[in-house]
């Protein structure tokens, strides 16, 4: 019931803050326009439509050539509240993408910020210290600067050869996602020995993997030339020219990674009282270990292939939301996940607003670093 309730009044404040970034921009718009354009975009299955010119004509052995008529789902909105066209191209067209990409991110890094101070019974732990936000960012900048022509031809039945590529900015996402998880699962491996990877030992083959990527990264700026500025804005974090696509493929992954994390959230409370007592008390630690690593990898690395390296979120969130609610999982991740991404979209709707668009790395670090600052100084900071 009380996580219920956290998370109930999470949602509600993400709404609220969702609505009020939409409503912010060159172009203001009302809150009640934003949520009339929101719900005029909501779609519903209401029929099935053919057309005859499907594929084809197909030249089939014994018949002669034959058109396969295309079948589409027709869909249509259940709402027609009278809005501005520009207003509603405006919000569902331009803000929206953006702003859920904002709020699926923070959402990402702060579960898995979460996750991570609890797992080294640390509150200064935070989604990069598996090596994560170094590895996308090598996977990133090298591709950056040496684009690689991801494009191929397949052939499939009927259809003959057909060539499928990715764009340019598809590719850095796709890479950075890759270069994401091989960091990780490197860490791992380094630390892991005889079945066990020793929580200490994680750490410090964490620090040492960070400290060489960003040694790769430092090398590929000076080999970047005219691309430089590309990679920088990448590194300080960015969610400008956001695409329903990109939400689309980072909502298909976080959600269900964040279940499985809410699944381990309470081996994840008894873990915080030793694994030889985890142990004791019926934990399988070992399996639980690498659950909770990888399920905090792959969403953490969904979260920065598009938006880049977004610095605080998992780190002050998560901070923040223990001293507030408790340092019970069950209740803390979600109410923290939620609060990420309430946290980033007010940050990104601030980057956006300025006269000239800042990154919104910057915003986050700027808000977050002297609060952070602000907790330690004001309060004793010990072990989980």
């Amino acid at each position: 019931m009380r996580s219920a309730a956290w998370s109930a009044a999470g949602a509600a404040l993400l709404a609220v803050v969702v609505v009020g970034s939409a409503a912010i921009g060159p172009v203001r718009i009302p809150p009640e326009t934003v949520m009339k354009s929101v719900l005029n975009a909501v779609a519903v299955p209401a029929g099935i439509e053919t057309s005859a010119g499907g594929v084809g004509p197909l030249p089939i052995p014994g018949v002669g050539p034959l058109t396969i008529p295309s079948v589409d789902l027709a869909f249509a909105s259940p709402f027609a509240f009278p809005v501005d066209s520009v207003h509603q191209q405006i919000v569902v067209g331009v803000r929206l993408p953006r702003i859920l990409l904002a709020a699926l991110v923070g959402f990402a890094l702060a579960s898995a910020g979460t996750v991570m101070q609890g797992f080294f019974r640390n509150p200064m732990a935070d989604p990069s210290i598996i090596g994560v936000s170094s590895g996308a960012a090598v996977g990133a900048v090298a591709f950056i600067v040496f684009p690689a022509a991801l494009s191929t031809t397949i052939a499939l039945p009927l259809l003959g050869p057909v060539e499928v590529a990715l764009s340019r900015g598809a590719g850095t996402s796709l890479f950075a996602f890759v270069g994401a998880l091989v960091a990780a699962f490197g860490v791992y491996a380094i630390a892991t020995r005889n079945g066990r990877t020793p929580v200490a030992t994680l750490l410090l083959a964490g620090v040492a993997v960070q400290t060489f990527l960003g040694a790769v990264v430092s090398y590929l700026q000076l080999q970047a030339g005219e691309s430089l500025r590309q990679i920088v804005a990448w590194l300080m974090g960015h969610l400008s020219g956001a695409a329903w696509s990109e939400v689309a493929v980072t909502a298909a992954v976080v959600p269900p990674l964040f279940a499985v994390l809410l699944a381990y959230a309470r081996d994840l409370n008894v873990l915080l009282l030793g694994e030889e007592e985890a142990r004791g008390l019926g934990i399988a630690v070992e399996r639980t270990k690498r659950v909770l690593l990888a399920a905090s990898a792959l969403v953490t690395a969904a979260g920065v292939a598009f938006a880049g390296v977004i610095g605080f979120v998992g780190l002050i969130v998560p901070h923040m939301l223990r001293l507030v609610v408790g340092p019970d999982h069950r209740v803390l991740l979600p109410s923290a996940a939620l609060a990420g991404g309430t946290f980033l979209v007010a940050a990104d709707t601030v980057a956006r607003s300025a006269a000239a668009e800042y990154p919104v790395g910057i915003i986050t670090a700027a808000v977050g670093a002297p609060f952070f600052v602000y907790l330690l100084v004001t309060r004793e900071v010990t072990e989980l």
